[in-house]
Formats: structure tokens, C-alpha cells, sequence
């Protein structure tokens, strides 16, 4: 099951592992998806730290990872054919995933 956030980029969890994406809201008010920008695969990322840039026929737009982790998976998909966000950004057009590392609360 999909959970969305505040700033309407999605994650699903299997495994410990989350696979991160925007959403068809998103995709919708930003237009049309023509590059993405992804950290490397072994980038460790914070939660709410921007991880995500999509540019689109309108603007440029950073995106938010929803959990801290280290980004595991690139869809390579996305980044050689960005239209694929434009299509089916819930599904197909995931971005990346990662494997989430436990926060510590003080």
C-alpha cells in the first residue's frame, strides 16, 4: 500500500526497503516530466532532504525523500525515458529505492 506525503512524492514499503515516486497530482501540476536527476546509487539520503530534481516543460521542481536511507536502486527506466512519469508516475514511473535506515529519536 502506497503512503503519500505532505509534499505528494509516494513510498512503498516491502522488506525494509522503500520504493520512492511522485504523484499523478504532482506529475499533473508540473506538466510534462522531460529530465530527472537522481543521486547515485550508495548516496545516503535524509528524510525531507531534497533528493529529486524533475524538470518539466514548465518548470524545475525538487522533490523530498519521504524516509532516510541509502538509495539501493536507480530506475534507469525514468532517467532514458522520462515521459514514463508522465504516463504512470504510481507505478511504473517509480524513481528510486532505498533501504531505510531507523531514525533514533531523542
Amino acid at each position: 500500500m502506497k503512503t503519500f506525503t505532505e509534499t505528494e512524492e509516494w513510498f512503498e514499503i516491502e522488506g525494509g526497503i522503500a520504493t520512492v515516486g511522485v504523484s499523478r497530482k504532482l506529475q499533473r501540476e508540473i506538466g510534462e516530466v522531460v529530465y530527472i536527476q537522481i543521486p547515485p546509487v550508495g548516496t545516503y539520503i535524509f528524510k525531507e532532504q531534497e533528493s529529486v530534481i524533475l524538470e518539466s516543460t514548465k518548470a524545475a521542481l525538487d522533490t523530498y525523500a519521504p524516509l532516510s536511507g541509502r538509495i539501493i536502486t536507480i530506475n534507469k527506466k525514468v532517467l532514458e525515458d522520462p515521459s514514463i512519469v508522465n504516463q504512470d508516475p504510481e507505478n511504473e514511473g517509480w524513481l528510486y529505492k532505498i533501504e531505510i535506515c531507523n531514525e533514533k529519536k531523542s
